[in-house]
């Protein structure tokens, strides 16, 4: 069935980690899909994430974004960078639950830029409600074999990460 989602990798957190890589994406789907779910962190972090190039995090200074943050208590919000070492994502605090999707196109094409789109929420200290959509690119033409998220502080103390392959 067109559309169906093929698992090709998970990482499931249960012990403090300070990140996590989900490698498998190949010239098989054209576009793939990560799902993180209930994600907690030690500290009050940022999540931030980069694209793997041979099972490796790229630090390079390739990383353009722009996203939307929707907060329940406060004025929506406009976030935007270039020229950065990897996409940033809203902070996390211990006692948040996270959950999104990230949408990964180009990835297997070594000819074009890599691209992504995410949403996701979270219910910040229990009593406020924020939501986040975005996208970015990496602008290196270049094959990218993976997703690595790590925090800016902390470790990452639970969560489940699944990278899908969307059939053609």
């Amino acid at each position: 069935m067109a559309g169906s989602l093929i698992k090709i990798n998970e990482a499931i957190v249960t012990t403090a980690t300070p990140s996590v890589t989900l490698t498998g994406i190949d010239s098989t789907y054209d576009v793939y899909m990560v799902k993180h779910n209930n994600v907690t962190t030690s500290t009050t972090s940022f999540l931030y994430w980069r694209v793997t190039k041979s099972g490796t995090d790229d630090s390079t200074a390739n990383y353009d974004y722009a996203m939307k943050q929707l907060s329940s208590d406060r004025a929506f919000t406009n976030f935007s960078g270039t020229n950065a070492t990897q996409w940033g994502i809203d902070a996390v605090t211990n006692i948040d639950n996270l959950n999104g999707i990230f949408y990964l196109y180009n990835f297997n094409n070594a000819s074009e830029y890599s691209f992504a789109t995410w949403e996701q929420t979270k219910n910040e200290g229990g009593s406020n409600l924020r939501a986040e959509q975005g996208g970015g690119v990496h602008t290196v033409a270049s094959a990218s074999d993976g997703f690595f998220l790590t925090l800016n502080t902390g470790n990452i103390t639970s969560g489940t990460f699944t990278l899908y392959g969307l059939a053609k």
